[in-house]
């Protein structure tokens, strides 16, 4: 297989062979990827907590409008963590900056100005990562369990959960309402 380059601002669909519990039918939204390895967002599973519950939890003072979206599960990886993804990007503490219009941060002051509806327009808020080591996430692919296409931002911030991942295979041009997930034999 020929050598990827990064696939940072790629969104990674799985395979629907893909049977692990936390990647199945799911939708990841890589934001780095180099020769160490590669760092990336689950996008399509939502938990059962809101940003209002992350802002109470956090002692964070919010303007009084109650904020229903829900917080993602952002992979396995230090599930305790918060991850911001943003656009626009902005003058926040710490960011990494990951496309021309799309950031992730970390910091409290962006949390703080997205609980009084002054942070960035679009926002996904996620617990924990998803990560590879250095060629894993190659060899996953060379094995079959991700496509990837371009990020979409609509994708990314304007659609449900548990929608994107359907939308991303749409978004491939794939159906898989006509493709049978077992193996075939000739």
């Amino acid at each position: 297989m020929e050598a990827i380059q990064s696939l940072a601002n790629h969104l990674l669909v799985a395979m629907p062979s893909l049977h692990d519990p936390f990647f199945s039918r799911s939708v990841t939204y890589v934001c780095e990827h180099n020769e160490q390895g590669a760092l990336g967002l689950v996008l399509s599973l939502p938990l059962e907590a809101t940003y209002d519950e992350l802002f109470k939890h956090l002692n964070i003072e919010t303007n009084g409008n109650e904020d229903d979206r829900v917080l993602l599960a952002g992979g396995p990886v230090d599930r305790e963590r918060g991850f911001i993804l943003h656009s626009p990007l902005g003058n926040w503490e710490s960011s990494l900056t990951i496309s021309d219009d799309i950031a992730l941060s970390t910091s409290e002051d962006i949390l703080k100005a997205i609980a009084k509806h002054q942070g960035p327009e679009d926002v996904v808020i996620a617990l924990g990562y998803a990560g590879w080591e250095q060629g894993q996430l190659e060899k996953e692919i060379e094995e079959n369990s991700w496509l990837f296409a371009p990020a979409d931002k609509d994708i990314i911030f304007r659609t449900r959960p548990e929608e994107r991942w359907l939308k991303a295979t749409q978004l491939l041009g794939i159906d898989w309402t006509q493709i049978s997930e077992q193996d075939g034999h000739a």
